[in-house]
């Protein structure tokens, strides 16, 4: 159960932080309205509030959410952007998302 409530909270945060990112992106390089950066701001004020939900410690989950956020980068890039992920997308989202399920929920004693 810890390891679905953790990866469900990584992947709405990794939302949370894309989103934001996104928005004043829009701003930024699309000339879209500078009112894009209100949204922009609530979703990156809530990324970093949901980064502080984890019970473990700090950099373990900045590391872990590091795969997490890959991953969710990459649906973005193929459901927002509507570029489809390569081969070598997927393979590289493996591999971290791999890092991600050690570096959390190896065993450990402390």
């Amino acid at each position: 159960m810890f390891e679905l409530k953790t990866i469900t909270l990584f992947l709405i945060t990794a939302v949370a932080e894309i989103a934001g990112c996104y928005l004043s992106y829009l701003w930024l390089k699309e000339g879209k309205s500078i009112y894009l950066l209100i949204p922009a701001a609530l979703s990156l004020a809530l990324f970093a509030w949901l980064l502080s939900l984890h019970p473990t410690a700090a950099g373990r989950v900045y590391a872990a959410y590091g795969g997490v956020y890959v991953f969710v980068a990459i649906l973005w890039l193929w459901g927002v952007d509507g570029i489809k992920p390569t081969n070598w997308d997927v393979v590289g989202v493996s591999v971290v998302l791999a890092g991600m399920a050690i570096i959390m929920f190896a065993p450990r004693n402390v």
